[in-house]
Order: structure tokens, then C-alpha cells, then sequence
């Protein structure tokens, strides 16, 4: 089949609410801080309306791991396309609404009965970013929110660890797969958190085993996946499992490898307000490269230049300024 998109992307379809907040706040309510918890309904509501009467700022779009980074590859010129399950109701508008506003082919199949997933995102005067996360549909993506004839039309697969948080999941993970491999779709994986790597390790390893070409960590996932104390000693741990590797580390840039060979690639500076959304950034921006160029470490050095510039703002989306002028610098 003739490819004609670059990218078919699948995760969690969430709303994001992103909250700034103090640490105090995060520990008088029993918060882990810097990690991703997945919560209920009631407890999000409850803590959503503990902020609100504090007046803080809050901001809603269209979020998920591998939503923003769908986002952030469209944004600088890839083809793409998104599966995630919403539910029929306002926020299931508002998720396919930003989709579309964004140029991404959305597979819509909203679910009657159903809430649609919220992921509420607290960040801390210290840049770090803490998610409590309520799956609402999310939870039941299936087959059906697959669109196979776009997928089979596309370059690349790219998969959020978050969708193996369960079993069904993992297995439609699994089946979605092994029809990419079979339709000559390259598979890449983020490992989205290191609290998925610590508790989902087993149906990470099924996920990769089945046949992974490129993964993406960042420097704490790569460590807890691997078991290695170095970051070098991680990414040649990695090339076991795949055969080319991302992993980024904040504001010291990336070690991106393959079979070829291993490289760090500078990062950028910045003076870091936020941190969500950073990984998604360089991952979307890393892929908008990658499907022209085929050149890692150029893919690379973009992906830290475009996550530089979200960690400076609020929230995991760039301005249409910002944005202009790093298409400019996109390597070609």
C-alpha cells in the first residue's frame, strides 16, 4: 500500500487541566510529586475544586502522552493521524475539536455511556509536573477506535506506554502491532512514565518483544527498564530490545543510538517554568525529522530546541510565534 501518512499515533484521549499549585498543596492532599497516579473520577473532581477556590490558573485542551506528541508532529509539518476512545459528551467534543483545529486525522468513534478521560496537571513553582489521571473511556480502547486502512497507509506506528496499564489494552496494543508489522509499519514506543516501567515492566517487555524499532525515555525510565546506573550503559542495554533509541535528560540533552552508533546530542538552554509536556515535545518534534530526514541525531537536536521552548511556558503547546520560528529552524 502507497504510504501517505507519516505518522498513525495511539494513546490515552484526554483532557488536560493544568493547575499551578504549591508543594504544600500537593503534600497536605497526600500527592506523590513528579509522577503520573491514576485516580477516580470523584478524587480528580475533588481536587480540581480545592484549587479552583484558590483562584489559580488553569488551562483545558486536548492532552494524553501521545496526543501532544501527534500535536506537536503536525505542528511542524508531518502527516498525522490519532486513535484514542472519547465518550459522546463536552469534553469528547472539545478533544476532537483541538484534533481537527491541529490538521489530525481523527479515527472519531465517540462512546454512549461513557466519560470521557481527564488527566489533571499540577505544576509546582519548581517546574516539575505532577498528574493525577482518571482513564474514564480511555480505559476500554479497542479495535474499533482503529482506523487500519489509515494505519496501514502510514510510515510509522507510535505507541504511549500508558495504554499498557491493563491487560485488554495491552493485548489490543498487541493486535494493532503485529497488523502494523505486518503492513510494513515501522513500531516506535514511548515508556511515557517511571511509574508505568515499575509496575507495568511485564507488559512493556511483551509490547517490545513483539517488535520495536525505536523507543523513547527519558533518563529515569531508561535507568528503571534497564536496571543500569549510567545512561550509556542504558542505551546499550536498550539496543537489545530495539534497534534505535531516544533518551532524554533534561537540560544535559539526549543519548539517541542505534545500531550504527551512539551519540549525545546537546541540549539547549532554558530557563524551565514547566516541565509537561517536554517528552511529548521532543518525541513529536524528534518524529517530524526522523519521516523526512531518516537523521537521528538531527531529529534529536530539534527535539531538544522545540522542548527548550515548552519547558520556558505553561502548558505542553507552543505559540504560534514560537512555533514559526523553530519550523524555520527545522533541519531539512
Amino acid at each position: 500500500m502507497t504510504k501517505t501518512i507519516d505518522i498513525y499515533a495511539i494513546g490515552s484521549a484526554l483532557v488536560d487541566t493544568e493547575i499551578r499549585v504549591t508543594p504544600e498543596f500537593l503534600a497536605a492532599n497526600g500527592i506523590d510529586k513528579g509522577v503520573m497516579t491514576l485516580v477516580d473520577e470523584q478524587r480528580q473532581d475533588e481536587l480540581v475544586s480545592a484549587l479552583i477556590k484558590h483562584h489559580s490558573h488553569i488551562d483545558r485542551a486536548c492532552g494524553g502522552s501521545a496526543c501532544n506528541s501527534a500535536v506537536a508532529a503536525a505542528e511542524f509539518g508531518a502527516s498525522v493521524a490519532f486513535s484514542g476512545r472519547v465518550a459522546d459528551d463536552d469534553d469528547g467534543a472539545l478533544f476532537a475539536a483541538d484534533l481537527k483545529d491541529a490538521g489530525i486525522r481523527f479515527h472519531d468513534v465517540r462512546a454512549s455511556g461513557d466519560i470521557t478521560g481527564k488527566c489533571l496537571v499540577m505544576v509546582t513553582p519548581d517546574a516539575d509536573r505532577t498528574m493525577n489521571t482518571f482513564l474514564g473511556a480511555s480505559v476500554n480502547h479497542s479495535l474499533a477506535e482503529v482506523d487500519f486502512d489509515a494505519l496501514a497507509a502510514s510510515h510509522w506506528l507510535y505507541l504511549e506506554g500508558y495504554l499498557l496499564t491493563d491487560q485488554p489494552r495491552t493485548d489490543m496494543v498487541l493486535d494493532v502491532l503485529k497488523f502494523a508489522r505486518d503492513n510494513g509499519v515501522k513500531v516506535a514506543l514511548s515508556l511515557s512514565d517511571p511509574f508505568v516501567v515499575a509496575v507495568f515492566e511485564t507488559a512493556i517487555r511483551q509490547v517490545i518483544g513483539a517488535g520495536v524499532d525505536l523507543i523513547f525515555c527519558n533518563a529515569d525510565e531508561a535507568k528503571a527498564f534497564t536496571q543500569c546506573e549510567s545512561l550509556e550503559a542504558a542505551g546499550d542495554t536498550l539496543l537489545h530490545h530495539c534497534s534505535a533509541f531516544a533518551i532524554t535528560d533534561g537540560a544535559n540533552g539526549a543519548l539517541v543510538g542505534d545500531m550504527h552508533s551512539v551519540e549525545h546530542v546537546a541540549g539547549f538552554p532554558a530557563d524551565a517554568v514547566d516541565t509537561n509536556g517536554a517528552g511529548d515535545m521532543f518525541a513529536g518534534a524528534f518524529m517530524s525529522v526522523l519521516v523526512t530526514s531518516g537523521d537521528k541525531q538531527a531529529a534529536a537536536s530539534f527535539g531538544n530546541r522545540c522542548a527548550a521552548q515548552v519547558v520556558g511556558k505553561y502548558g505542553p503547546r507552543l505559540s504560534k510565534a514560537a512555533l514559526q520560528s523553530l519550523v524555520l529552524q527545522k533541519p531539512a
